[in-house]
């Protein structure tokens, strides 16, 4: 199978950049190895789109985040994607240098942030309440913001998707070899030839770029660990409360999730397994001292579940973006660590437009900027929603009873394109299993309804792809 441009990662950067390149009249491909996008860093991260202070003026993270924090009101409204920006603050306590919220207005200047400033412990109570005792000041951050990362990159890879992109999930990259004019990409299903390849493979992205004898680059796993809290402890903080950062990252936040979950972490641990997303006792159990050093009375026994992920940490702690010095035709998408989520819309932008300049791609007349999401009836009136029951049952059949979604939402997960082949994939879509349970009485039922609208025996369900399947056997066999 031959492409213009194959993009290797289907997380948020990979599909952000199939959906721009989508604009274009080209043949584009994205290769996954996990059974759904958004499987890896984009499906366990702190959800922030951040106002881009923190990064140092004139490196990649501070343009990128920066413009993508600009462009995020318009695609959540072309993607149909919850965003939110609900601001955010960098706390400084009593036994802490305020100079160091200087520094970081001045590097918020410098990238070009807005409406900076710095408030006191008076201004700052009124506007957040539960604010710990030994706070003094804080830098304020109108700009940023809150996302769903499910939702924006599932949307980013169905409007691609709809816009001619082929996703081959399910296919791990084993071998990348470079003809005179072309890449020739082996597989574990398949083998792919390319005139360009995307590296967008997260913490393997040391390893593609190896296959391809590019720039030597070192990718750390580095694991941070978190806690959801349910949505009655969602109001405990209204804008995201970021404490003094430091070499490791942004610290522990405490801030509001789009969908009013609270939400703490993260960890920061380098891990030598890129497979590590495992929590641990210690982990979590120092979450609760680190926030309660910027939030008081964190309300931890509303915990309804804890997870972790990984980001890719480069060792020159920059992204690396752009065609590679060493291999004609292989772009680099890789050490987009945080503010990688926030960064996402103008890397999409940036390596598509760099890639089709190379290639003189023309633009396509049929592209198709927007796409509806799953449709939530909580946001119909009384009228409608009795309407839409009326027209498709499915609607007024309560599947989880937590987030209160119903088996027509479910259906759409599924047969939507990119559609749901898993127990998570119709999570991630849905929240069908996020609520307080946390599966423990849905799960069946998903199970039943994949299994009826697939064809896929209920035996081969899985969790998140294969080797996770649910059922064993059954209860006369046992």
């Amino acid at each position: 199978m031959r492409y213009d441009v194959a993009i290797i990662g289907a997380g948020v950067i990979g599909c952000a950049i199939a959906r721009e390149l989508s604009r274009y009249d080209a043949k584009i491909c994205v290769i996954e190895r996990e059974d759904d996008v958004c499987s890896g860093t984009s499906k366990a991260n702190s959800a922030i789109v951040h106002a881009g202070f923190d990064a140092v003026p004139g490196t990649l993270k501070a343009l990128m985040n920066v413009q993508g924090n600009e462009m995020m009101d318009k695609i959540s409204k072309d993607l149909d994607v919850p965003f939110k920006r609900n601001g955010a603050f960098v706390v400084c306590t009593k036994d802490q240098d305020r100079s160091a919220l200087d520094e970081l207005i001045k590097r918020g200047l410098a990238n070009g942030v807005k409406d900076l400033r710095i408030i006191d412990r008076d201004e700052l109570l009124k506007m957040e309440p539960n604010i710990a005792d030994d706070v003094t000041y804080a830098l304020y951050a109108p700009t940023s913001g809150i996302v769903c990362p499910f939702n924006l990159t599932i949307a980013y890879a169905e409007n691609a998707n709809a816009n001619g992109v082929e996703f081959f999930l399910n296919t791990e990259v084993l071998d990348i070899t470079k003809s005179e004019d072309f890449f020739v990409i082996k597989t574990d299903n398949d083998t792919f030839e390319a005139t360009a390849v995307v590296n967008a493979a997260g913490v393997y992205a040391d390893k593609i770029s190896a296959m391809a004898n590019a720039k030597e680059m070192h990718i750390t796993a580095r694991r941070g660990q978190y806690m959801l809290l349910d949505k009655t402890a969602g109001d405990h903080v209204h804008s995201t409360i970021f404490q003094l950062p430091s070499k490791m990252g942004k610290g522990v936040l405490v801030t509001p999730t789009v969908h009013g979950n609270l939400l703490v972490g993260p960890t920061a641990e380098d891990v030598p397994d890129k497979e590590g997303v495992n929590t641990t006792t210690d982990g979590l159990t120092s979450l609760a001292p680190l926030s309660s050093l910027s939030v008081k009375d964190v309300p931890y026994r509303q915990v309804i579940t804890s997870f972790a992920g990984l980001r890719a940490h480069e060792k020159d702690d920059d992204f690396i973006i752009g065609e590679d010095s060493q291999v004609s035709g292989f772009y680099q998408a890789a050490g987009i660590e945080s503010p990688g989520l926030s960064s996402a819309p103008a890397i999409g932008v940036a390596l598509a437009g760099e890639i089709s300049r190379k290639l003189s791609f023309s633009a396509k007349s049929s592209f198709t900027e927007t796409r509806k999401g799953i449709l939530d009836p909580d946001t119909l009136s009384l009228e409608d929603r009795n309407k839409l029951i009326k027209e498709n049952p499915a609607y007024g059949n309560i599947i989880c009873r937590c987030e209160m979604i119903t088996e027509g939402e479910i259906l759409d997960s599924i047969n939507r394109p990119l559609g749901a082949r898993s127990l998570d994939a119709v999570k991630r879509r849905t929240r069908a299993g996020m609520g307080r349970c946390q599966s423990g009485f849905c799960s069946p039922r998903v199970m039943d309804i994949i299994a009826r609208e697939t064809g896929i025996p209920v035996e081969e369900v899985s969790k998140h792809g294969k080797g996770s399947e649910f059922i064993v056997g059954t209860n006369k066999e046992l």
